[in-house]
């Protein structure tokens, strides 16, 4: 492989630090858990911004953990700044596992997760266990969610523990769209039953996409 030498002129001939580039991802928004019922972005809270700025948001939440066994993370979407969380979805989801004893392992479409123009919450996790160590991460994009002509796509990945006495990983596959040509201005994560023990959930925005 050949050596790129750099002369005495290669660093002196940056004019600027504005072009060195920076990466297209900007961090918005860390919200921690801590036995919190949901965690909240709402536009124009705490600088929170739904808008035209990025044509995408990206949320990572990281080391979700809960209060019960076998319970999931969910999350819903508001046009009216967080009054309510009840816009029509249609979602279609599925999974991979593989048990620690290697007693299974599959990949199937999970029709029980998915939504046909439901106003209830959209499952993100699967089955996620309670065991000290046990917690979920994964990320959800949502695609312009600020427009006011097109329905707003959203996709989801995540990776979770499975419930307590059957040990293992859940690959869970989220897509689908909100079916509302308003805008999305708020959206709201909690898990279907309980609090939200501890974990982190960053919103970030992709410029320039």
């Amino acid at each position: 492989m050949a050596l790129v030498k750099y002369n005495n002129n290669s660093i002196s001939a940056v004019t600027s630090a504005a072009s060195i580039p920076s990466g297209a991802m900007t961090h918005i928004k860390t919200l921690t858990a801590s036995s919190s019922a949901s965690l909240s972005f709402v536009h124009g809270s705490s600088d929170v911004v739904f808008d035209s700025t990025y044509p995408i948001y990206v949320f990572k939440f990281i080391n979700i953990h809960n209060d019960g066994d076998q319970r999931d993370i969910v999350f819903n979407g508001s046009s009216d700044g967080g009054s309510n969380y009840n816009l029509n979805k249609t979602t279609t989801t599925f999974e991979g596992l593989h048990w620690e004893n290697d007693s299974a392992a599959q990949v199937s479409y999970n029709s029980s997760s998915d939504l046909a123009q439901s106003t209830g919450d959209q499952q993100l996790s699967a089955g996620l266990g309670n065991q000290s160590d046990d917690n979920a991460s994964g990320e959800l994009y949502i695609f312009n969610p600020s427009s006011t002509t097109f329905v707003k796509h959203f996709i989801s990945t995540s990776c979770n523990n499975y419930r307590d006495g059957l040990p293992g990983i859940v690959n869970f596959y989220m897509a689908g769209y909100f079916n509302t040509t308003s805008a999305i201005n708020a959206i709201k994560f909690q898990m279907d039953n309980g609090n939200i023990a501890s974990g982190k959930i960053k919103l970030y925005g992709i410029k320039d996409s």
